[in-house]
């Protein structure tokens, strides 16, 4: 009892694990990762997030948030883009992956803010998706 107590106060009990990743888990971290790429995370874009999750999976808004919810603790503990964004590349096609990016745009533009940062996420995304630069929503 005491040991999974301190457990939990330290942070390393084992409902701190994470799933494996799947494409619903990828895409939401990667909307997440954009939306943080400024080091401002704003209540517009978690919006935005939250939409886009409920309109791409078919999610009502407990689920999506839920969705997003795992999708944070996720991309906070995973150490780079790559990954997530492999699994998409390997399981969705093209055009798919285009949307994704026309949707990781939405969340830099719902911020109302278009920093540098953010285009730099958005173009090392990009270009772990395979996108070609000049199909690029932020061209």
């Amino acid at each position: 009892m005491w040991d999974d107590f301190l457990a939990r106060l330290r942070g390393t009990s084992k409902a701190q694990e994470l799933p494996e990743p799947d494409e619903r888990l990828a895409l939401g971290a990667l909307l997440v990762r954009v939306a943080k790429s400024d080091s401002f995370y704003h209540v517009n874009e978690i919006v935005e997030i939250d939409y886009i999750l409920a309109q791409s999976f078919g999610l009502n808004a407990v689920e999506a948030a839920k969705l997003r919810a795992t999708s944070e603790k996720l991309e906070s503990h995973a150490p780079d883009t790559t990954n997530f964004a492999a699994l998409i590349r390997e399981t969705v096609d093209y055009a798919h992956r285009l949307e994704i990016t026309e949707q990781l745009w939405k969340v830099i533009l719902a911020d109302g803010r278009d920093l540098p940062e953010e285009h730099s996420a958005l173009h090392e995304i990009e270009s772990h998706l395979g996108i070609n630069p000049a199909d690029s929503p932020a061209r």
